[in-house]
């Protein structure tokens, strides 16, 4: 009679159901579904052959023992309970994966080390030989887990988890598991699609796992047959005559199923991803099944034999990188266009991290999926490539798909909330892009919450666009607000005939303090645009704010204007864009001072663009310090603070409120005869202390110091100019 043994068998969340399924098919008779997993009783060889056959398994435990424990002395007793001479080899090796806890044992080193201590110090032979530890290839790996005071002992089968299936030592970025890809193909009835001969194709294919573990599953290949080395290898009771008998088995099966390959192709557009990928499929015996090529998604479209349907199945990207969102919502609008226009009566299974861009496919997904790759949730979307399934625009003609068979694919067709925003974009367009035009601006602002509905700002440097994304009132849900950034992001492209990849995208909020200064990103793109007569650099992804404040632009000519033979002082001076332009106008010398040396760093590199000599001083310090031991004079002043500072340099906050009349008073004292002071800021609650009126005469020049693309937000800074 055959020894009942006990297993359990883990998987990925989120599976455990089509775990289960599998199991069965393998020959578990009483499988049960538990929590990231399944348990299940059975022989030897069903052991075997879950390590051999499981496509969703990570790993297949033997449970060795079952025993309470309260505290780590309780651990080490039962531990002690088992005879592991009957497992591994006095002069053996062995690793411990040890998870939950008990009183006493408070981390899982601690846990696993007590777990090695009671095996190793039952088997420590008289001359001193006793079994050593080996995380890597262990005799026996142990899985040990504590909850409750319960304590389960199991032997890993598998050894490395299963979804290693030792074809791929070359991958792309953030690759697939291939357990995962197993049940994404599952879940979209690929097994039935290729039991009827019918094809299947990865858009975007990166290392390859979805259209392998397609061709292994559809051609009978055991996923895990190139494993050399297994959790069993070195344990005693392994009978390496059956787990011969099976792999024989499954090689035949193999053969057999490898003879007549089926279509199944991949298309990636890295040519440097091309040469591992193929490299893998060799590797994986699939040279005859899978075939890929280096291809764009505009020029996809599948040719499989013999007008034989089939299977798109991708994981496109998710957008995890500042700045990624815009070009990812016209990567699955032109997939979508794509799918409707070259692949109609195909079905399709789109993996994504994020499903609000999956609606953007104008295609209606039958089902939906929740599944995790690694921690971040996920969901599979299952469609019908069927003009009835269409819920973006109208179908093509059979003229347009013939013709498109020929050329890329044209513009994505937008919905009816992203064409109503296109059409106020495009009105803005015509009105400021041509006053820009002729007044030889570069940077400004093309839209700014006109459409309260779509609550961002859209600012044009020169050839590429930054969106800020304002936080949506309450009024309004989340949903509805991602849904309508992304309508923005769908039209910008096709108005501004911008690459996609030209806009970055940004959700801001009200900032204080440091916040407005901390970094958001590490690419270091930085690039020049034109004001005037200076040349400025720029950098949309790393901050907050781009180094530019668009809104003083008017007030940065102004000073140009002046600046000629003055001494000019900038004082809270961010990158320095005001010195720069003072300088380039004439300034006899410049003194730009801030508390960041990020930002001084950035004002250094404008400075040495346009050329100008060491006449021009960056200081670092708090500004309030510095004027009070600074003894210069100067001509011309500009003070454009934050509304909050409270860089951890300071001992105190600068709050522009409370501190202003201060802040002005010794500005003031440092400003020569027949001099100027500009003071700005953008605290729209800001009140000027009318004592300053007495000292003082100040003018609000707050109207002059806004262009055109800011009438409409006359709230986006005040001016003053104080003078004696």
């Amino acid at each position: 009679m055959r020894e009942t043994l006990e297993y359990f068998v883990t998987c990925p969340k989120g599976i455990e159901g089509l775990l289960l399924d599998e199991l069965r098919q393998l020959g578990a008779e009483s499988a049960r579904e538990t929590v990231a997993g399944v348990s299940l009783q059975g022989d030897l060889e069903l052991g075997y052959r879950l390590c051999l056959w499981s496509r969703l398994a990570n790993r297949v435990l033997l449970v060795l023992s079952r025993f309470a424990a309260e505290d780590a002395a309780g651990l080490y007793a039962g531990v002690q309970g088992i005879d592991w001479r009957e497992h591994l080899a006095p002069d053996g090796s062995l690793a411990v994966d040890f998870t939950g806890s008990l009183p006493g044992i408070d981390n899982t080193h601690f846990g696993a080390l007590k777990v090695k201590d009671a095996l190793v110090d039952q088997l420590r032979q008289a001359d001193g030989t006793r079994p050593s530890v080996d995380r890597e290839q262990p005799d026996l790996r142990l899985n040990v887990h504590c909850r409750r005071g319960e304590v389960q002992l199991a032997l890993d089968l598998s050894g490395a988890s299963l979804h290693q299936r030792g074809y791929r030592l070359q991958q792309g970025a953030a690759p697939l598991k291939e357990n995962l890809a197993a049940a994404i193909l599952l879940r979209a009835g690929w097994p039935q699609l290729a039991s009827e001969g019918g094809a299947l194709v990865d858009p975007m294919c990166g290392s390859g796992t979805l259209i392998i573990e397609a061709a292994l599953m559809a051609a009978d290949v055991a996923p895990n047959m190139l494993r050399q080395r297994w959790g069993f290898s070195g344990w005693q009771q392994h009978v390496p005559a059956l787990w011969q008998r099976l792999l024989g088995e499954a090689q035949q099966r193999a053969e057999a199923g490898l003879r007549t390959p089926l279509w199944i192709r991949g298309y990636e557009a890295d040519p440097r991803l091309l040469q591992p990928l193929r490299n893998n499929i060799q590797r994986a015996g699939l040279g005859d099944w899978v075939k890929v090529y280096q291809g764009e998604l505009a020029t996809f479209e599948p040719h499989p034999d013999k007008g034989q349907q089939g299977l798109v199945v991708c994981n496109p990207p998710y957008g995890e990188r500042l700045g990624d969102t815009a070009s990812l919502v016209y990567l699955y609008q032109k997939f979508g266009e794509v799918l409707r226009e070259r692949c109609r009566g195909w079905q399709a299974a789109i993996f994504t991290g994020n499903p609000e861009l999956g609606k953007r496919m104008g295609i209606r997904s039958h089902k939906q999926y929740a599944l995790f790759n690694g921690a971040l949730p996920c969901k599979l979307l299952l469609m019908k490539i069927d003009p009835e399934q269409f819920v973006t625009g109208s179908a093509p003609s059979a003229g347009e798909r013939n013709a498109a068979s020929a050329a890329p694919v044209a513009e994505a067709r937008l919905s009816e909330s992203a064409q109503m925003f296109a059409n106020r974009l495009r009105k803005n367009l015509r009105t400021l892009g041509k006053w820009a035009r002729q007044q030889g601006i570069e940077c400004y602002r093309l839209y700014d919450a006109d459409m309260p509905e779509f609550a961002v700002a859209v600012d044009i440097y020169g050839q590429r666009v930054h969106v800020q994304e304002y936080a949506p009132p309450a009024t309004v849900s989340e949903d509805k607000a991602a849904a309508r950034l992304q309508d923005v992001l769908a039209a910008l492209p096709q108005v501004l005939q911008i690459d996609p990849q030209y806009i970055v995208l940004k959700q801001r909020q009200r900032q204080s303090g440091k916040q407005q200064y901390q970094r958001m990103d590490q690419r270091g793109e930085f690039f020049e645009v034109r004001e005037g007569q200076a040349r400025l650099l720029v950098n949309l992804t790393d901050y907050l704010d781009t180094g530019l404040f668009l809104d003083h632009r008017p007030l940065r000519l102004r000073i140009a204007r002046e600046a000629a033979g003055k001494r000019f002082l900038n004082l809270f001076c961010y990158t320095a864009s005001a010195s720069v332009h003072a300088a380039v106008g004439g300034a006899r010398s410049t003194t730009s001072v801030d508390l960041s040396r990020t930002y001084l760093d950035w004002a250094r590199r404008n400075l040495a663009l346009n050329g100008l000599s060491n006449l021009h001083r960056l200081e670092q310090s708090d500004v309030m310090q510095w004027l009070e031991a600074d003894r210069g004079e100067y001509d011309l002043i500009f003070i454009d603070p934050p509304t909050f500072s409270n860089s951890k340099r300071l001992d105190d906050v600068f709050d522009v409120q409370r501190d202003h009349v201060r802040l002005l008073d010794l500005a003031m004292a440092r400003l020569g005869p027949g001099g100027s002071l500009y003071f700005s800021n953008n605290f729209r609650r800001f009140r000027l202390d009318p004592a300053l009126q007495e000292r003082y005469r100040i003018e609000d020049i707050s109207a002059q110091t806004l262009d055109r693309d800011f009438e409409r937000n006359q709230k986006i800074h005040r001016c003053w100019k104080l003078t004696r």
